[in-house]
C-alpha cells in the first residue's frame, strides 16, 4: 500500500508512506493450528492428536467450545454489572444505551420471540424469524452483487453466513470478540456439502477458515452486522455494549477493504426497531446501518450519520488494548513506523472476555 492514514480522531491524523505489515502468523488460530501454552485464550493446552502431516494437529472442538462458553459467560456477567452500575448513575454517559438495550432484551423474552441461546440479555439476540430475515437480506441487490461479505459471528446471522457460502461468495467473519486474533476467510470451494453448515458456526470458522492479517489485500463489498436495537428512521444502531463491531469496522477501514460507500446491513426482529436513539449522543466510532432486514420487511434508512473513518485510538482504554493482542501489535507497529505515539483513551472496567497475552 502506498499511503496509510490512521485517524484517531478528527484532530489526530498520522500519515505514512511506508507499508505497515503484520504477518498472518501473528493473527492465526484457525484450522489445524497447534494449541500451545502461549495461546492467549486457553488456560492450559488442549489435547490434540497428530494427523501425521508435519506439525499439523487435529482441531480440539471440545476444548475450543468449552473455552468459548466460559469466556462468553464471564463477559455477560461483567456486562450485567456494567449495565447495573450505569442504570443507577444518572450521570453515566452510557446509561441511555443500557436502558434501551435492557428494554429490548426484556421485551423479547417477555413476548417469547427470543431464540437459543437464552436468555438473550447481553447478547446479539437470536430471534424467531431470523432465517426469514436472512432470506430477505439475500434478496437485496447489494447482496446478490457482492463477491465478499463480512458477517458477524452471532447466532441470528448464522443463516446469512450460510447463504453467503452457499451462494459461492467469500465469507469474512471475525472470531468471537476477536479472541483468536482477527478475521478468517471461508469459501465454498474450501468446504464440502457435509461441512458447509458447520462452517457457519464459531467452531467451524476456527476449523475451516483461513486466518488473515491486516496486510491482506481484499475488498469487502457488503457488511452484515448484528444489533440489539436499531432506529429505522435514522439508521442509528446499538450493539450489545462491548464495541467489537466498531473495532472490526475500524480495522477494515485501516486495511482499505471498505470505505464510506460500503453498505452496512443488519437483520433484526421487528420488536428490535426503536425510535428513541438520540443521534446527537452517538460517538464517532458508532456504526450506523444503511439497510434493515426483519422477518416482515426491508427498510432503507438513508442514514446521514457519518461512518467511522478508522480506529479511534483516543477512545480505546488501556484495558481494551490489553485484551486484544492485534490492537496492541498494530499500535506498536504504527508508533515504530511513524515515530509518533498514538493517544489512548481513559481507563475503564471491561468485560473479562479473555486475559489475552
Amino acid at each position: 500500500m502506498d499511503a496509510i492514514v490512521f485517524r484517531a480522531s478528527p484532530a489526530f491524523t498520522i500519515k505514512t508512506t511506508k507499508s505497515i505489515s503484520l504477518s498472518r502468523s501473528q493473527f492465526s488460530y484457525g484450522r489445524r493450528r497447534r494449541i500451545t501454552d502461549s495461546s492467549r485464550n486457553y488456560r492450559k493446552p488442549s489435547k490434540v492428536e497428530s494427523t501425521g502431516s508435519g506439525d499439523d494437529v487435529a482441531f480440539d472442538e471440545a476444548a475450543y467450545e468449552a473455552d468459548r462458553l466460559r469466556l462468553d459467560a464471564e463477559a455477560r456477567k461483567s456486562m450485567a454489572e456494567t449495565s447495573e452500575r450505569a442504570s443507577s448513575d444518572e450521570d453515566d454517559p452510557g446509561a441511555w444505551k443500557w436502558a434501551i438495550r435492557n428494554r429490548v432484551w426484556d421485551t423479547m423474552e417477555a413476548k417469547n420471540i427470543a431464540q437459543f441461546p437464552r436468555p438473550v440479555h447481553h447478547r446479539i439476540p437470536n430471534f424467531v424469524g431470523a432465517p426469514a430475515a436472512a432470506n430477505k437480506l439475500s434478496g437485496l441487490e447489494v447482496f446478490r452483487m457482492a463477491k465478499c461479505v463480512k458477517v458477524n459471528p452471532d447466532s441470528p446471522q448464522k443463516q446469512v453466513r450460510f447463504l453467503t457460502l452457499n451462494g459461492g461468495k467469500k465469507l469474512l467473519t471475525p472470531q468471537p470478540r476477536l479472541r483468536t486474533g482477527f478475521f478468517s476467510v471461508l469459501e465454498s470451494l474450501m468446504l464440502t456439502p457435509s461441512t458447509i453448515n458447520e462452517a457457519c458456526t464459531s467452531i467451524g470458522v476456527a476449523k475451516y477458515g483461513r486466518p488473515i492479517g491486516l496486510d491482506e489485500k481484499m475488498k469487502v463489498d457488503l457488511i452484515v452486522i448484528g444489533s440489539v436495537a436499531v432506529d429505522p428512521k435514522t439508521g442509528a444502531r446499538l450493539g450489545k455494549g462491548e464495541g467489537f463491531a466498531e473495532l472490526e469496522y475500524g480495522m477494515l477501514r485501516y486495511m482499505g477493504a471498505i470505505d464510506d460507500s460500503t453498505p452496512i446491513v443488519t437483520s433484526v426482529h421487528d420488536q428490535q426497531l426503536v425510535d428513541d436513539i438520540p443521534v446527537e449522543k452517538l460517538l464517532s466510532h458508532d456504526v450506523p446501518v444503511d439497510i434493515i432486514c426483519t422477518p416482515t420487511q426491508v427498510i432503507f434508512t438513508n442514514t446521514s450519520i457519518p461512518k467511522p473513518q478508522g480506529i479511534y485510538w483516543d477512545k480505546l482504554s488501556p484495558e481494551k488494548l490489553g485484551q486484544i493482542r492485534i490492537l496492541r501489535e498494530l499500535k506498536n507497529k504504527i508508533e515504530q513506523e511513524t515515530g509518533q505515539k498514538l493517544p489512548c483513551g481513559p481507563s475503564e472496567k471491561l468485560p473479562p472476555t479473555a486475559q489475552r497475552r
